[in-house]
């Protein structure tokens, strides 16, 4: 943080669930937030005051435990260009039979790219797969753990190379201090 005075001028808030649901299927719903610090006037003569809403918009996806999207909702409470923005909401159904876990960040910019979505809406929709792996890790350890099979989030960032502190601490029995020898022998 920075001991210069500043002046709030911009907030954005995003806020993401996920919920297993009794059939077995995942909500995963994210809504985005913006407000500015100050009043304004829109071209069409409408004053925004401080704290009210320029962006506030919902996306609910739901998935199948393994990942495909059967089901999708994109939703506004505000936009800028009010019923133009919303007009957009019935396309984030082609998020239907996308899988969060194998291309889906590039097919929504591909399919959402430009004129054919919402820059926001496509934003927080992307967001969606890092939840979803989140929200099954505790199962999905748990199954890996069953099969004798490494956990599933080794190796997948640095602080949890196979030589790390980190995995040395929490995972011991997955710790090597030769894992980047043994990475580069594979290559």
């Amino acid at each position: 943080m920075s001991n210069v005075q500043r002046t709030p001028i911009h907030h954005r808030k995003i806020d993401i669930h996920s919920f297993l649901r009794e059939d077995g299927l995942w909500d995963l719903e994210a809504t985005l937030v913006d407000v500015k610090a100050y009043d304004f006037t829109k071209a069409n003569n409408t004053v925004m005051k401080a704290g009210d809403a320029v962006h506030d918009m919902t996306i609910c996806i739901t998935v199948t435990e393994d990942g495909e999207v059967v089901a999708a909702k994109a939703s506004y409470v505000a936009a800028p260009y009010a019923e133009v923005c919303f007009s957009i909401q019935e396309a984030y159904q082609q998020l239907v039979g996308l899988h969060l876990l194998k291309g889906f960040r590039q097919k929504v910019k591909e399919r959402f790219a430009k004129t054919q979505g919402c820059t926001h809406m496509s934003e927080l929709t992307i967001l969606l797969p890092t939840v979803f792996v989140q929200s099954l890790s505790k199962k999905r350890n748990q199954r890996n753990e069953d099969l004798g099979k490494r956990p599933f989030q080794l190796e997948g960032c640095h602080a949890l190379r196979l030589d790390s502190d980190a995995v040395k601490e929490f995972y011991p029995k997955w710790y090597s201090s030769h894992s980047n020898d043994l990475m580069n022998e594979l290559q």
